[in-house]
């Protein structure tokens, strides 16, 4: 932590030396009348070091240009720690512009470049805050895509043929036709009155589900492989379906509920993605305006992509712990 640390609190106090640039070394007279000012204005002096005056707003300022997942640490138990590295920074930069360092062409271009950066980063703040999005507008948002926030709660029963990943040790191998039969006798005794929970303990190769009535819970899309999902998401509550094949074996699906998560518990997701796609949009917008012309002398076309690698292994040899999900 306090390495890496360190690294973060050097390229952040880069932008405290820009902000001081034109500003001259500050004196001992300075620093003394500094003390009986801030002694009034509640911003004390924190630290000193020969002609060097540091003010707690100053010192709060450059930490605060720390990434926010650093500043509780330096606010904390590296205070001590940050506080060397500005002094060191600020002393390093008196010395510098004692040199003239600052009228250095390449430290000039840099210092150039900080400026644009912070100036750019404090107007892209600004656009930010002029993205707004209404309760209303996000209430819109959610029941255009409803279907997006759909859940199905299940059970299932899985009979797994010959090959399957699912197949127990132990148990008679079964040729997918087998499988199939012996599923479709299983919803034939469901339909028959016999309780779809007893069987599931009793036959699926589902262990893990089958051990607890082939209770799944409920799951979105793209949270089990296609056709379970498709055969699930379309029956009806209440509804036995099946057999559905699987690279697993062949299903019986029992679909108790479809639910949909409540806008509310939603909301602070789509609100988060639509506000950035809404300032993504304004970015693109302020730069197609400007019409850039790139030099194509400097800036090539990039080269054509590689051909994909194969895989190392067949994609039917790779499954999930849970027989359906991918």
């Amino acid at each position: 932590m306090k390495k890496t640390t360190l690294i973060l609190m050097g390229l952040a106090l880069s932008a405290s030396v820009v902000m001081a640039q034109d500003k001259p070394a500050a004196t001992t007279t300075k620093a003394a009348t500094t003390n009986t000012v801030t002694a009034a204005t509640g911003d004390p002096v924190i630290i000193t070091a020969g002609d060097i005056v540091i003010k707690q707003s100053e010192f709060e300022s450059a930490l605060k240009t720390l990434p926010a997942e650093y500043q509780s640490y330096a606010m904390g138990p590296g205070k001590k720690q940050f506080g060397e590295d500005y002094l060191r920074m600020k002393m390093l930069a008196e010395m510098g512009y004692k040199a003239g360092l600052q009228n250095d062409p390449s430290v000039q271009q840099q210092l150039a470049l900080m400026k644009d950066n912070l100036v750019a980063n404090a107007q892209l703040g600004q656009i930010d805050k002029s993205v707004t999005l209404s309760d209303a507008d996000l209430q819109k948002i959610y029941d255009a895509n409803k279907k997006d926030y759909e859940q199905v709660k299940a059970k299932h029963i899985l009979i797994a043929f010959k090959g399957s990943a699912a197949a127990q040790p132990g148990k008679p191998e079964l040729t997918e036709e087998q499988a199939k039969a012996k599923a479709e006798d299983i919803k034939k005794q469901i339909a028959a009155g016999a309780k779809f929970e007893d069987l599931a303990k009793k036959e699926s190769d589902d262990t893990g589900s089958g051990a607890n009535g082939g209770e799944l819970g409920a799951f979105g899309h793209g949270q089990m492989v296609p056709e379970f999902e498709s055969a699930a998401f379309a029956a009806k509550a209440g509804d036995v379906i099946g057999p559905i094949r699987t690279q697993y074996g062949y299903h019986i699906i029992k679909v108790d509920s479809h639910e949909y998560t409540p806008f509310e518990t939603v909301k602070p997701t789509i609100e988060k993605r639509e506000h950035q796609k809404a300032l993504q949009a304004k970015l693109d917008s302020l730069k197609n305006d400007a019409k850039p012309v790139f030099s194509e002398a400097y800036f090539p076309p990039p080269a054509p992509p590689a051909a994909a690698a194969q895989p190392a292994k067949p994609s039917s040899e790779k499954h999930s712990d849970n027989p359906t999900k991918p």
